[in-house]
């Protein structure tokens, strides 16, 4: 998953540019992060706590914790971090893997679990990015939220229901799914603006994709936006010759002289009825 989304970007990009590779627990492999050092590539992953990360998080003293900061920059309220580093074994990991707990306090009606201790939860990310403010690299690692949110709109588009048995049709119903929200992305970042740029597919279905447009007619063509023709109007069928009625089917038209004189006679074949226009009744008598 990791090579793929490399494959996306510029070759010059990924050799020059500083890349962060974050991930949730279930990143915390050493394989991956093996492969992330040997591209040079920087990783940011959150860590289970088992009994040593837990016992290392209640070893630290108060003065150890120092205020959280949210995404805009400012302190957080009710939530701190610390680095427990040097309280753990992370011979194991990569060289320079650092740890760090963030501490706080759930929202009211949040289940506590059994690592939580004091009222607080707990959440560790292990990380090879250097600086001392750990603050700013525990705010970088929270940051991959969105990732959420983008699992959430792709479950709006489709991702929520396989409609098929096999594993092959739905892998193709994901490639749809990935397509279809990759064009709402670029819509909304590239056409979109105000409250239509922000919001999630099911609201933008309803807004802006599911919004009844009306066709207007001219001459009794349909306009087209194509320029096909030149005119910015694409050459429509004619008419219908149908009754509108009992539908039975009229004689056409004859084309229409430059100039009329004198009223048309009547066709005189058997079987042939008057001719009438689009939306007007034939002259059969049970009609």
């Amino acid at each position: 998953m990791a090579g793929a989304a490399l494959e996306q970007l510029p070759r010059g990009t990924v050799e020059e540019a500083d890349i962060l590779l974050r991930a949730d627990s279930a990143g915390a492999t050493h394989e991956l992060l093996d492969w992330a050092r040997a591209g040079r590539i920087r990783f940011s992953v959150g860590f289970d706590i088992t009994e040593p990360v837990r016992q290392a998080i209640l070893s630290l003293p108060e003065s150890a914790f120092r205020a959280a900061v949210g995404q805009d920059g400012d302190d957080r309220d009710g939530a701190w971090v610390a680095e427990i580093t040097d309280r753990l074994d992370l011979s194991g990991w990569p060289e320079g893997a650092r740890a760090i707990v963030r501490r706080e306090r759930p929202h009211p009606g949040a289940q506590l679990s059994f690592t939580d201790h004091g009222g607080h939860r707990f959440q560790v990310t292990l990380t090879d990015q250097q600086g001392s403010d750990i603050a700013e690299i525990e705010r970088r690692h929270r940051a991959r939220a969105n990732v959420e949110d983008r699992i959430r709109n792709a479950k709006q588009t489709g991702l929520d229901k396989l409609p098929f048995r096999d594993f092959e049709h739905n892998a193709v119903w994901l490639e749809l799914v990935l397509l279809a929200q990759d064009l709402l992305c670029w819509t909304q970042r590239l056409v979109l603006d105000g409250e239509l740029a922000r919001c999630e597919p099911k609201r933008l279905r309803y807004r802006l994709l599911h919004v009844a447009a009306r066709l207007g007619f001219h001459a009794r063509r349909p306009p087209c936006a194509s320029n096909a023709t030149g005119h910015g109007r694409a050459s429509a069928p004619p008419p219908s010759s149908a009754c509108a009625r009992c539908r039975c089917q009229l004689p056409d038209r004859p084309p229409r002289p430059a100039m009329i004189t004198a009223p048309l006679a009547p066709e005189s074949a058997a079987g042939a009825w008057p001719h009438a226009s689009p939306g007007q009744l034939c002259a059969r008598p049970d009609c």
